[in-house]
């Protein structure tokens, strides 16, 4: 299942010219506000309709300027969740539910409907209203609305702008679940840099109306290129690992992933269980020696692969761990003491690994 976009509109003092695909998986649609990410998003809706271009939803064309198509939104099989939840107030969740799935075909069986509300955690929240929930189960409940819509295509535009950490923090695993077991594309709107790092498949990064960059999450987060098409330090590095072992004694796990193994504390996963984790690259450090006698449980061999010098008094360092890539940020100050060069062996330590499922691990 895919969805190929291309589209340009033109906008007072401002242009969109976009070309790109979305898999099965989430795909994020990362920028600042104003890159055109909601447009984008209400184009594939059907809820904009853009000067040019063409959309197809899984070989179906929904809009094309040169052949004179365009869908409407409500034969689009689109599901949206928006900022806010914009549930029924009136109407208990229950009734939420199946306002929308009676509206759509083909229509979803009551096993998928208990399976969407067992996805998602609904099961006590059934029988109250929208001003009993908090504001995670408001955005778990229009999650649930969409999915019954029998979606071709899933679009989340900032679905966890309005909520504050804790709610965040609530519904980030359902997100997960959803990533993981839902078969249909998801574009994922958000600036958020964390979100999509911890969610996202792949990434579409926007600049004035353009696709920068794109590609894998894992490869895009640790690219140097990143950070300088987003105009920020480097957020670090994503990598997948697999639960490889249980140390009760010491109360860690050791999580393998390409270049080798990383230990963090004791988690209830059970071996073979695939985890995100995510290390910050101000939370790396360099040595030129194998160092020994120190506190962190986590040092790796590598090979610098890239070196970049910011307009202050950082580098940042790309590393190749075994085929994985890592992130470093240290001054520039080391990096002239250590005679660091692109090729060069350094072992890696790495002071702190934030695990995604269950929350972070600090060791």
């Amino acid at each position: 299942m895919s969805v190929a976009i291309r589209i340009r509109h033109a906008f007072p003092g401002f242009s969109l010219d976009v070309d790109f695909e979305v898999g099965a998986g989430i795909t994020a649609l990362f920028g600042p506000s104003g890159a055109g990410k909601s447009t984008i998003a209400n184009a594939v809706a059907g809820l904009f309709k853009p000067d040019r271009g063409r959309i197809e939803v899984n070989g179906r064309t929904v809009f094309d300027t040169a052949a004179n198509v365009f869908v409407p939104g409500r034969r689009r099989r689109t599901g949206y969740v928006f900022q806010d939840a914009r549930l029924f107030p009136h109407m208990s969740v229950e009734t939420n539910l199946r306002f929308g799935w009676r509206r759509h075909e083909p229509r979803a069986g009551e096993a998928e409907i208990a399976h969407i509300v067992e996805l998602l955690g609904l099961g006590a929240l059934m029988a109250r209203k929208p001003a009993k929930l908090s504001g995670g189960e408001k955005n778990r409940v229009a999650l649930a609305r969409a999915l019954l819509s029998s979606p071709e295509i899933l679009i989340l535009d900032e679905p966890l702008a309005a909520l504050d950490s804790a709610r965040k923090r609530e519904i980030l695993p359902y997100l997960e679940r959803l990533r993981d077991e839902a078969r249909i594309p998801m574009l994922y709107v958000s600036h958020a840099v964390e979100e999509v790092a911890r969610l996202a498949d792949r990434l579409i990064v926007l600049k004035n109306g353009r696709v920068a960059a794109q590609g894998a999450v894992f490869d895009l987060m640790s690219a140097l290129e990143f950070s300088e098409i987003t105009g920020s330090a480097p957020y670090g590095s994503v990598i997948g690992t697999t639960v490889a072992a249980h140390n009760d004694e010491d109360g860690l796990t050791m999580l393998g992933f390409d270049g080798g193994a990383l230990a963090v504390t004791r988690l209830p996963q059970a071996l073979g269980a695939r985890l995100r984790v995510r290390i910050q690259a101000e939370d790396v450090m360099l040595a030129r020696e194998e160092p020994t006698a120190i506190s962190a449980n986590n040092v790796l061999v590598t090979r610098i692969a890239a070196i970049r010098l910011d307009r202050e008094s950082h580098a940042d360092i790309q590393l190749d761990c075994g085929g994985t890539k890592l992130l470093a940020r240290i001054t520039q100050a080391s990096l002239k003491r250590l005679a660091l060069a692109p090729g060069a062996e350094v072992f890696a330590i790495v002071k702190s690994v934030t695990v995604d499922q269950p929350s972070a691990s600090r060791d």
